[in-house]
């Protein structure tokens, strides 16, 4: 890989680590507001609020299409 590539994805997993911290934040102060909703939340997902959220469901789709893409170029592209 050229160095190039190597920076931006050391970038991007910063980044994406950031905002994976900063999610697991904004949803354990969900928690602690929880009497403050106007609605009830489903049973299904108090029982899994981090199976029923898609924004970690977006991180998880955003991780395995990073690591297939490193492995495939790191697989397909001669060494130099």
């Amino acid at each position: 890989m050229s160095t190039y590539i190597l920076v931006l994805t050391v970038i991007g997993s910063i980044v994406l680590l950031f905002s994976l911290i900063y999610t697991f934040m904004v949803a354990r102060n969900q928690k602690a507001l929880k009497g403050t909703n106007d609605t009830d939340i489903p049973d299904q997902v108090e029982e899994h609020p981090y199976i029923r959220n898609p924004i970690f469901w977006t991180y998880i789709i955003f991780i395995g299409l990073l690591l297939a893409f490193v492995i495939y170029f790191a697989l397909t592209i001669p060494n130099q």
